[in-house]
């Protein structure tokens, strides 16, 4: 059976934020689920959700999305096609995990980015990953890196 062309592309990635690894050290990861709609699922499956400005946030205990957009599902009904594109999005993680979470954001410098949105077992899993924000000399040394890298591999085809 062939590969669509969203498979090919993404490893069956559904959005990613190729910025985050960017502008952060990432230090852990984890996977965890969203509480997302009936319309906000089939529209990510049709690779209408972007997470270029996302980033997640503790609001009481437990930890939101913000700035993940997914676009309406077009086919939808109009009375069932309400939600906001951007509005905040829980995310479903275990309590030990969240609290484990919460201690480290208190260290300078710190954040919670999404990496990767995906379907896993059916369902759309978000990854995420504490980041520690990258100083500028760090961005140039990482861009130098992958074109030193990328020059190797080109003369190696040669």
């Amino acid at each position: 059976m062939p590969m669509t062309a969203r498979e090919q592309a993404g490893n069956g990635a559904l959005a990613t934020n190729r910025k985050a690894r960017h502008e952060y050290h990432i230090l852990d990861s984890w996977e965890a689920g969203l509480s997302l709609t009936g319309g906000e699922v089939k529209s990510c499956r049709a690779g209408q959700a972007s997470l270029a400005e996302a980033y997640a946030v503790f609001d009481r205990g437990e930890l939101f999305l913000h700035g993940l957009r997914i676009q309406p599902y077009a086919a939808a009904q109009s009375g069932f096609n309400t939600d906001a594109p951007d509005r905040p999005r829980k995310v479903l993680m275990h309590r030990r995990e969240l609290d484990r979470l919460a201690g480290t954001l208190q260290l300078k410098g710190h954040a919670v980015v999404p990496l990767k949105l995906y379907l896993a077992r059916g369902r759309i899993k978000v990854e995420l990953g504490l980041g520690k924000g990258k100083l500028l000399y760090d961005k140039r040394e990482t861009l130098r890196r992958k074109t030193a890298d990328r020059e190797t591999a080109r003369e190696m085809r040669n």
